[in-house]
């Protein structure tokens, strides 16, 4: 006689009695997986970071801080010396105008940037015909590396052969030294660098526009406002958080900017367009004998004033968050 075989339900996943009786176990247990999981995540950016960041922030501070030498970089046993490194720069003759250098070139290359960048995003959110083409076109200069477009400046700005004077010649000019005058040295850099960053100003601001609302602009039409009346009561006012991120961005770029001045013109002539970077360049490698500390203490002033803009930056935002 047989007997029918009845088929037992299966049982779920077996879990402890503890943490089926706990649901307060399980919570922890799926919290402590969560934070594994974004450990693991985070993990290679925090490596990153202290590799290409932490670690040469602190080379820096350590030789601004120690009398090295060429022998004692090798061999890395200089002796402690204190701000010694940083009082030397700061009464040094050169210090001075390298940082009337720095806020020139900075603060004029920020003003200008903004201005022209904020004109051509206004003129391209027309959504014209060509305005995408126009647009990327004028991505060029942001996308060109720097080299070439220092050396192109550099051949423009030529006192013999460039096409700068060659045009001052046509409409009956005398030529300029632009690059070779210590009155136009630091305007050239600081107007190729103008040219540099344009287009970075012109694609967050232009980006910035686009989350305006439309119905604005209808209702400021209905009420009778001008174009003028419509950017500076709705476009402006609405941009000043783009704007501010924009300009702090452009500020710890400009601070930094060593590249385009030192293929221009190297700092000169006679450090008419030598900055804060290129003085440290030059105190920490452009001589026979090396000053690693005292270039190093200029590189941390750098850091320091750029640091000092960014809690600038949050604050103001907190407080127009407030």
């Amino acid at each position: 006689m047989s007997v029918a075989r009845v088929d037992r339900p299966r049982r779920a996943p077996a879990l402890s009695r503890t943490a089926a009786a706990d649901p307060l176990l399980l919570r922890r247990r799926y919290r402590r997986r969560a934070r594994l999981t974004a450990l693991a995540f985070v993990t290679p950016l925090l490596v990153y970071l202290a590799a290409f960041y932490a670690f040469p922030l602190y080379r820096n501070l350590d030789l601004s801080l120690r009398d090295y030498t060429v022998r004692s970089f090798v061999s890395g046993d200089a002796p402690y010396s204190g701000w010694a490194n940083f009082s030397k720069i700061l009464g040094d003759p050169m210090f001075g105008p390298a940082l009337r250098h720095t806020m020139v070139f900075t603060f004029g290359s920020l003003v200008f940037q903004y201005t022209a960048g904020l004109a051509l995003a206004v003129f391209f959110d027309r959504h014209f015909r060509l305005a995408a083409t126009l647009r990327a076109l004028f991505l060029i200069p942001w996308l060109l590396p720097l080299i070439v477009s220092a050396s192109t400046w550099s051949w423009m700005f030529n006192s013999e052969s460039g096409v700068v004077n060659y045009g001052l010649h046509l409409i009956g000019l005398d030529p300029v030294g632009w690059l070779t005058s210590p009155h136009w040295a630091l305007t050239s850099v600081i107007v190729a660098n103008i040219w540099i960053g344009i287009p970075f100003n012109l694609v967050i601001l232009y980006s910035g526009l686009q989350n305006i609302p439309a119905e604005l602009y209808e209702a400021a039409a209905l009420d009778g406002a001008g174009p003028w009346q419509r950017f500076r009561r709705i476009t402006f006012p609405l941009l000043r958080p783009v704007s501010a991120i924009t300009l702090l961005l452009g500020l710890v770029y400009t601070l930094k900017v060593f590249d385009l001045i030192w293929i221009m013109t190297k700092g000169g002539p006679g450090d008419s367009s030598s900055t804060l970077a290129t003085w440290s360049y030059q105190l920490g490698f452009g001589t026979l004998l090396p000053k690693f500390g005292p270039g190093a203490a200029v590189g941390d002033l750098l850091i320091v004033v750029a640091l000092a803009f960014g809690l600038l930056y949050v604050r103001v935002q907190r407080r127009q968050e407030a």
